[in-house]
């Protein structure tokens, strides 16, 4: 069993780490602050190939495995994870590319994301974590498909060229009906909205999606009809070891913040670090984030393996995501009153930690997945 990183994943580790502390730290709280994706950073990462890591090389991408890019997702969230959702979420779009695109719609779409930015349109007003709920509908037609149904918390809609969206073929038929679709930004009926507001990673924009009666060729379909279902669990166990990975950079920087902190104030004559009721939560913040990171890169390492990684990427997701959440809350009380202000970083690793318990899958879901892999429910 060997825990190192091979020659690649630490190139590209080192490249993600100084990238992180050069170019993303010094401007972070300024995003966060204005609410605006962060074009400069995102044109930065792409000339360094940050961008589109999972995207085979022969259409531009860097055609790395997922080892690789939960070690980059790691980095880049230590920064800031808005930012870093702005640079990897592409390769979220592309899984449904890999898995089940034709290699003319893999022709037309991958180079999109080498070049600009993707959206994957799963979740709707009324259908979150219970996907098979979707009312999107593509009706088929003689030509193809017309496309009707509303979108929301669409991560970066409004810079995306096109979407993968979900949508029900067979109504009746429940999560058997669900099937994908590449669909075009520009095609007539689709209406993207303006960014919604949100309470962290801010950086990051996501915005509703309203699609009225739009026309598709059949060559849309992405995938066989009602596939979809299947193809978004797929995706999911691919993509989680990425949210994890983000998880593990937040709590990592929560820990460094708060050790930091603890090591230069002093009370009582005496640093803060060597009281007892601080030393412990450092220790189980450290304790958390490498549990985390190795959850996280066994879950990555099964994808690279051609293994099933359903369960392990549950506990991945939910763990980091989980103590994300704690480690931030805790280095904000380490912190103490300037915790709170927002001139400390930790106040907005609060805030960016939050939506990792919710986004690909809840906590609650993924306890829920990790019952069924674990008792054949």
């Amino acid at each position: 069993m060997d825990f190192t990183l091979n020659a690649d994943e630490r190139e590209i580790q080192s490249l993600a780490r100084d990238f992180a502390r050069r170019e993303i730290v010094p401007v972070a709280a300024e995003y966060d602050q204005r609410a605006v994706f962060p074009h400069a950073v995102v044109e930065k990462a792409r000339s360094l190939q940050l961008m589109s890591l999972g995207v085979p090389v022969q259409y531009e991408g860097s055609g790395l495995g997922a080892v690789a890019v939960a070690v980059v997702a790691e980095e880049l969230a230590w920064g800031c994870a808005g930012i870093a959702a702005c640079i990897l979420l592409n390769d979220l779009v592309a899984l449904p590319l890999l898995l089940a695109g034709t290699s003319g719609q893999r022709a037309k779409y991958f180079p999109l994301l080498a070049q600009g930015v993707g959206s994957y349109a799963l979740t709707e007003p009324d259908a979150g974590s219970d996907a098979a709920a979707i009312g999107t509908l593509a009706a088929r037609t003689p030509d193809g498909y017309r496309l009707t149904g509303r979108k929301t918390w669409i991560s970066h809609a409004p810079e995306a060229a096109f979407f993968v969206v979900f949508a029900k073929t067979d109504p009746a038929a429940g999560s058997r009906g669900l099937s994908a679709f590449l669909v075009d930004r520009d095609l007539p009926g689709v209406s993207v909205g303006r960014p919604l507001p949100k309470m962290g990673q801010r950086a990051s924009s996501a915005a509703e999606v309203t699609f009225t009666d739009v026309p598709l060729p059949r060559d849309a379909l992405l995938g066989g009809e009602g596939e979809g279902f299947t193809l978004a669990m797929r995706v999911f166990d691919r993509s989680r070891p990425m949210v994890a990975a983000f998880g593990v950079g937040v709590t990592q920087r929560a820990f460094d913040e708060a050790a930091g902190y603890a090591s230069r104030r002093e009370t009582f004559g005496r640093k803060l670090k060597s009281h007892q009721g601080i030393g412990f939560k450092l220790a189980e913040m450290g304790m958390r984030a490498e549990a985390a990171r190795l959850l996280t890169r066994k879950a990555a390492w099964q994808v690279d393996a051609g293994q099933a990684n359903t369960l392990a990427a549950a506990y991945a997701k939910a763990f980091a995501a989980d103590s994300a959440m704690w480690a931030a809350t805790e280095a904000v009380q380490v912190f103490g009153g300037y915790g709170y202000s927002q001139e400390y970083p930790v106040e907005k690793l609060m805030r960016d930690a939050k939506v990792l318990q919710i986004y690909e899958g809840t906590s609650e879901i993924q306890r829920i997945i990790m019952v069924r892999e674990l008792t054949g429910a």
